[in-house]
């Protein structure tokens, strides 16, 4: 890694590193807090907003090398809706974690955010057909208004699969949130193997993968902090700016959605299983919280939470690694080992579970 790759990564994580300790010191002396309960597995109270200092220190360093962000792929008004969609993320996010928001409040935060973006002209306008090709989504478009000089359209088919995409990813991450050090790890993870395919297919030094490093270091300071036992939680402002950030990072780094479904395929399943059992076998609501998790279940295995933690890093790390270099039928072929991998697991952990339950 060259000095120029490796300055946004060491100034994002040393400005994450020093800020987490300022956010502690407010969410404990105002108390946004998380405090033990049977579905948690934490003993005490924990602070939260620790997302405030990943997302500053990603916001900072962003400014401090704008210049270098914009290559003619990225423009400033796209860094802009970022940053404006980021704030309102963490505002939702802080206004949530104090006063613990009903559902319906809490996704005006993120749908807002999405809108904010896609407003200023990131969108997922093709995508690779396994066939041959591409399959475009930017043909049909209405043009909303003019703004200095520029137009701007709802690209119909575009606008709402990016909507979908970036809202989908939002709640993954806010779900897998469970664990010291997951959430967090997981998108350090996702941003290099995001950095490591634009230097595979992107232009020398483009500004994605920078961006990718400035959320990589980022999140790497706020791990030291959030690594088990943690001393401060992300909270739902960080949670969901990791799914935020790695969605953008994946539409901007030339629609590689493959990519990033592969890093985000465990988390991914996951949430889709527990949505499925909630709605169909459980009969109760898609947000209610529960210990059904891959994460719980294996923790009820027996492994400890370290290990529980590292076991997704080596998964999530295996697949992103092998996408890096593969054309879009070897992603789709990749992606359906991953889920018949994920049904093996499922099954083996709830059979092991229910064996120790009824033993029990």
């Amino acid at each position: 890694m060259s000095l120029f790759h490796l300055a946004p990564l060491l100034i994002s994580f040393v400005i994450a590193l020093v800020l987490v300790w300022p956010v502690r010191y407010l969410a404990n002396k105002y108390n946004i807090t998380d405090s033990p309960a049977p579905r948690k597995v934490h003993d005490k109270i924990i602070p939260l907003m620790g997302g405030v200092a990943v997302f500053l220190a990603f916001i900072i360093t962003t400014i401090l090398l704008w210049n270098r962000l914009l290559d003619g792929v990225i423009e400033a008004k796209h860094l802009i809706g970022i940053i404006i969609a980021s704030i309102i993320i963490m505002i939702g996010g802080i206004l949530d974690d104090k006063f613990n928001l009903r559902a319906r409040y809490q996704i005006l935060f993120p749908i807002i955010a999405t809108i904010v973006v896609i407003v200023s002209g990131i969108g997922i306008k093709y995508i690779t057909n396994p066939l041959g090709g591409f399959i475009h989504f930017d043909e049909f478009k209405i043009l909303l208004f003019w703004y200095d000089g520029l137009p701007y359209y709802f690209t119909v088919f575009a606008d709402l699969f990016t909507f979908a995409w970036l809202m989908g990813m939002m709640y993954v991450t806010k779900l897998l949130d469970g664990l010291d050090g997951l959430a967090s790890g997981i998108g350090v993870i996702g941003s290099f193997i995001i950095y490591f395919v634009s230097l595979f297919w992107d232009i020398a030094n483009s500004a994605t993968s920078i961006l990718a490093l400035i959320v990589a270091g980022s999140l790497l300071g706020f791990l030291i902090w959030n690594w088990h036992p943690a001393k401060i939680f992300l909270g739902e402002g960080g949670s969901v700016f990791i799914g935020f950030i790695l969605g953008v990072l994946a539409i901007i780094s030339g629609g590689k959605i493959a990519t990033a479904l592969l890093v985000m395929g465990i988390p991914i399943l996951d949430v889709a299983w527990v949505i499925i059992r909630r709605v169909f076998f459980n009969h109760g609501r898609i947000a209610q919280a529960d210990r059904k998790h891959l994460h719980h279940r294996l923790l009820d295995t027996g492994l400890s939470h370290r290990q529980t933690v590292i076991f997704l890093y080596v998964i999530t790390g295996i697949f992103g690694l092998v996408s890096i270099s593969q054309q879009t039928m070897g992603k789709l072929t990749t992606l359906g080992i991953l889920v018949l991998f994920m049904a093996i697991l499922a099954y083996i952990l709830v059979k092991k579970t229910s064996k120790q339950q009824s033993i029990d």
